[in-house]
């Protein structure tokens, strides 16, 4: 199956579980897994939130953001990927001066 995340209609979609700011999503859903080309611009962030009945891979396609993940934290660069298992938390923040481009994939266990 190819996805044109082009022809997907963005969404936008403030304070992201509660977050600052706004969060940009081209959004895929088929009930078992969500796929998603997002942005963040500077100064926006998804609220730390608890993956209970999945997980959620990032791979950061353009900028540099933080991610706070359980008590810790990680820079996460262009070409880099972030994975948060079943269970565990973690936040996504653009602290830098651009906007950060990102695939965010979130399977249903």
């Amino acid at each position: 199956m190819i996805l044109d995340f082009d022809a997907i209609e963005e969404q936008v979609l403030p304070n992201f579980k509660g977050g600052e700011k706004q969060f940009k999503t081209h959004m895929y859903t088929d009930g078992s897994c969500k796929i998603m080309r997002a942005s963040l611009e500077p100064g926006a962030t998804i609220g730390v939130h608890t993956h209970e009945t999945n997980s959620e891979i990032i791979f950061m396609l353009k900028g540099t953001g933080e991610v706070l993940y359980d008590d810790g934290r990680e820079t996460l660069s262009a070409g880099c990927c972030h994975y948060c298992p079943k269970g565990h938390s973690h936040s996504l923040r653009n602290e830098s001066g651009e906007v950060i481009e990102f695939y965010a994939i979130v399977p249903e266990q």
